[in-house]
């Protein structure tokens, strides 16, 4: 399914962040000069508290952009009334707002170890809409996601990880889906401070889009990217998994303290340390 990136088209990576989050910024940005500064990285913020945030986009040479928020935060406030600081996380959707035929959006407690830009290129409208790391089948729907024929079957994923195209997936049928479909959304979305993952899943899944895992459009990589991953080997290149494929990033997600003992954290730590030093420079 690979495919070479179209020179016409632009691509580029997005993160949402904070200064709340700085801690997992700096060594996420450090990776990112590591390995895939040739791809721009536009860097769209959580809230107003982002005077370090600016900063270290400044140091790492990447956008510090600010979309128009207003629908979708209205959109998100309308979903989750009771939780004013964490619906700021459909912020994350403002991604495909950007500038961008095609954008890989991360969440920004990641480390990335190998080079993104041969995941360009792989969109397919009706045959590969979305892409994400591999399938989940925890923190997204409830078990009344069976009583209805779009989501009994559906590949559910964790969406810290996607690669997305404003011309198939945009920002309106966000809104579109939500207006025409709310109530469902409400009954099947699985309730425990989950904000983003259920929504992302809702509108892919409604809107019918062919959700395709990293492992079958990239030749040798893998759907490994859990921090408490095992069976995990390093060579020159980077991480492999249990069967020998590459491990393009890792992710903490769910994590309740930065790393320390596993698998990642090393590496992690070198990051973290290499990104101290390069903001006291």
């Amino acid at each position: 399914m690979q495919n070479s990136p179209s020179p016409s088209n632009k691509y580029g990576m997005a993160i949402i962040a904070n200064d709340k989050i700085i801690n997992w910024l700096l060594p996420f940005l450090e990776s990112y000069l590591a390995t895939n500064a040739a791809t721009p990285l536009y860097l769209i913020p959580y809230d107003e508290n982002v005077a370090l945030t600016r900063r270290a986009a400044e140091v790492y040479g990447i956008h510090f952009v600010e979309p128009d928020s207003a629908e979708l935060d209205a959109l998100a406030k309308r979903l989750y009334p009771m939780f004013p600081g964490y619906r700021r996380r459909l912020r994350k959707f403002l991604c495909l707002a950007l500038p961008l035929d095609e954008v890989i959006y991360l969440d920004v407690d990641i480390i990335l170890f190998r080079d993104f830009r041969e995941m360009f290129g792989l969109l397919e409208a009706g045959r590969n809409d979305f892409i994400v790391a591999a399938p989940t089948k925890d923190y997204v729907y409830n078990k009344k996601r069976d009583q209805f024929d779009f989501l009994r079957d559906a590949m559910l994923f964790n969406d810290g990880f996607f690669v997305a195209s404003k011309e198939i997936l945009s920002l309106k049928d966000f809104q579109e889906v939500i207006d025409e479909d709310e109530a469902i959304f409400h009954a099947v979305r699985q309730r425990g401070m989950l904000f983003a993952q259920p929504v992302t899943n809702f509108v892919a899944h409604r809107r019918g889009l062919k959700i395709t895992p990293l492992r079958d459009c990239v030749p040798g990589a893998s759907g490994e990217s859990f921090y408490k991953a095992e069976g995990v080997t390093f060579d020159a290149g980077g991480p492999r998994d249990v069967f020998g494929d590459k491990i393009y990033f890792a992710h903490w997600a769910g994590a309740v303290s930065l790393p320390n003992r596993r698998v990642f954290d090393a590496a992690w730590r070198q990051f973290a340390n290499q990104a101290a030093a390069r903001m006291k420079a």
